[in-house]
């Protein structure tokens, strides 16, 4: 009996890693360009993946872009909060399969990319 239980659990681990879903993650990104991105495999069957923006309400020109998993009940949510005292609006929209989410993505290394959403800001005020 012992046998079957363990049998039956490695089952059932067995058909939930077959139902995983692999998404494209990107942390931060910005002009369009994802920095560090990688493929991930969602945590449960309650997430998606997801492409989400936030966008600063002040400067508008400078919108942040990030992918992963989501759970589902934030999906195709438009949020709002601030950030040290910055107002920002955030949207997410979801998709159910594997890598519906990923795009093209291109390396940059941060320094360059921070520089260059900071210079942005500043030339648009």
């Amino acid at each position: 009996m012992n046998t079957y239980w363990k049998s039956l659990i490695l089952l059932g681990v067995a058909i939930a890693a077959a139902h995983a879903l692999d998404c494209r993650q990107c942390t931060i990104g910005v002009f369009g360009s994802c920095l560090l991105s990688k493929d991930v495999t969602c945590n449960n069957a309650t997430e998606q993946c997801y492409f989400g923006d936030a966008q600063f309400n002040a400067t508008g020109a400078v919108k942040l872009h990030t992918r992963g998993c989501l759970d589902t009940d934030l999906c195709n949510k438009t949020l709002t909060g601030t950030l040290i005292g910055a107002g920002y609006t955030s949207t997410f929209a979801c998709c159910s399969s594997n890598l519906c989410n990923g795009a093209t993505s291109v390396q940059l290394p941060l320094m360059v990319a921070l520089l260059s959403a900071l210079l942005s800001s500043l030339w648009a005020v």
